[in-house]
């Protein structure tokens, strides 16, 4: 079953302060190339091909793209790829979205230029599940 959580916009309130950790973006490519065979499974099209979102692919513990760039504006889908485990999306001053479970998804709409640093709420300590978006003017 497909379904989608949607979130609030974010406003000025979920630009990032030093509320988490900033880790360095490891070598993912191998991964990330899995992550986007399995978005292809699933929903028969690349995640470059989504209309009107800039797909995130959570998937084994990792987000994939862990860093993007994107105009004030956009809004961000992170789809769930794993086969078993849910996640969850965390900016600062927002609350916990609800889980996403196996080919779900979460979208927020960033509406503040500025570096966003976001979150899985059950894997960000243990597996160290962070991401990054930079959000510019344009």
């Amino acid at each position: 079953m497909k379904r989608s959580v949607h979130a609030l916009a974010l406003s000025s309130a979920a630009v990032l302060s030093t509320a988490f950790p900033v880790f360095a973006d490891e070598d993912k490519t191998e991964l990330c190339a899995e992550a986007e065979d399995r978005y292809v499974e699933l929903f028969g099209a690349p995640s470059s091909e989504a209309e009107g979102v800039t797909i995130v692919k959570m998937y084994k513990y990792n987000f994939c793209p862990g860093n993007l760039s994107v105009p004030v504006g956009t809004t961000v889908r992170w789809v769930n790829v794993d086969k078993r485990t849910s996640h969850s999306v965390i900016l600062p001053d927002q609350p916990e979205s609800d889980r996403a479970f196996p080919e779900e998804s979460v979208e927020f709409t960033f509406l503040t230029a500025g570096e966003q640093q976001y979150l899985c709420g059950p894997h960000w300590e243990t597996q160290k599940m962070i991401g990054m978006v930079t959000v510019t003017d344009e």
